[in-house]
């Protein structure tokens, strides 16, 4: 039997909307000139991610033919990409995540680029286990990066629950087919602990309020289980805010609320802290690494983990100052601009 052939979804008016829709956006190969056009708005094509302060860190890490290296958060391989080829085809670098969706696809982008098994393994694991791949393979990196963001193939989903700007289901999990969603865990937390949740992950100012609402509508039986939901009840919480300020605040708690659940369901800080105190056991001597982080609880974490093993003899230097993307590539990635880069060199 002849198989029928499919239409494509279209969509109306002359720009897609919503993440299904955007079918030249989802090839980049076949559409780069609409690709580019998004890009140069500042703005990140849908099912892409672009990478932040490459530049800088290829400056930094100084990867030369034959080291051995880490991409301990794979991602959309934008970072991997640019290490590969400075490798030149000789050494190796190890990628790790936990995304079991994304992580297959962006493995199968760079083999089709020429990034095979010879100079590239992907592994669907966390990279709070980063010395479990040295234990393996008997060997030291000699540059490890991590990039603490979440992708923008992640936030764009709205399969994936992580922005409150498109309704999903409240998932946030980097690994959907692993532990506990929000929605689930909004269930199972006392309002005293939601509250602790969303200060101690996001510096909440309207912790107490939000904290209420979801159990007021707990008790009315109101279901939390998609971002609209999540969003209706931070706009409920925040209805006291005076009207001219009210559209603002709520956008900011709601991504402020939405970092909260995101860190506590995928255990963020728990995850820095083990890498962070594996880390000087995976590097070889001068080992470098570099780590981007996005928001200060990350970035005070990473701080202090590199202040006190300078101090005591473990890395060799450490950044002075937090290095940020520039000017022009915030304005050609909205998305770069609280971005913080520091280094370590091990000693």
């Amino acid at each position: 039997m002849e198989k029928q052939h499919k239409r494509r979804v279209r969509y109306s008016g002359t720009h897609p909307k919503s993440y299904k829709e955007k079918y030249k956006e989802h090839n980049p190969e076949k559409y780069a000139d609409t690709i580019e056009r998004v890009i140069r708005k500042g703005g990140t094509p849908a099912g892409m991610h672009i990478s932040i302060c490459v530049n800088e860190i290829l400056d930094f890490l100084k990867i030369k033919p034959g080291m051995i290296g880490l991409d301990a958060t794979l991602g959309y391989g934008g970072h991997t990409k640019a290490m590969l080829q400075c490798l030149e085809g000789q050494g190796h670098i190890y990628a790790l995540d936990v995304d079991p969706i994304e992580s297959a696809k962006t493995k199968e982008r760079l083999e089709k680029q020429g990034f095979g098994d010879d100079v590239l393994t992907v592994r669907l694991q966390n990279f709070a286990d980063i010395d479990l791949v040295t234990k393996e393979t008997g060997k030291k990196f000699d540059f490890v990066l991590a990039d603490l963001g979440v992708s923008s193939m992640q936030i764009d989903n709205p399969d994936r629950g992580f922005s409150y700007k498109v309704d999903g289901p409240l998932d946030l999990r980097m690994n959907p087919l692993k532990g506990t969603s929000a929605a689930e865990r909004l269930k199972e937390i006392t309002q005293e602990e939601l509250v602790g949740m969303l200060i101690e992950n996001a510096d909440e100012p309207y912790a107490e309020e939000i904290a209420a609402t979801v159990m007021k509508w707990f008790k009315k039986g109101k279901d939390i289980e998609t971002t609209r939901q999540m969003k209706e009840v931070i706009e409920e919480a925040l209805v006291y805010v005076p009207k001219a300020d009210r559209e603002e605040a709520v956008k900011k708690s709601c991504a402020r609320t939405f970092q909260a659940l995101r860190i506590d369901v995928n255990s963020e800080f728990e995850v820095l802290y083990a890498f962070l105190e594996k880390l000087p056991e995976v590097l070889a001597p001068n080992g470098r690494v570099a780590i981007l982080t996005f928001h200060s609880g990350e970035d005070r974490l990473v701080k202090r983990s590199f202040k006190q093993l300078k101090d005591e003899g473990i890395y060799s230097d450490v950044c002075k100052d937090v290095i940020r993307p520039s000017a022009a590539e915030c304005v050609r990635n909205s998305r770069a601009k609280s971005t913080k880069m520091r280094w370590a060199i091990r000693s």
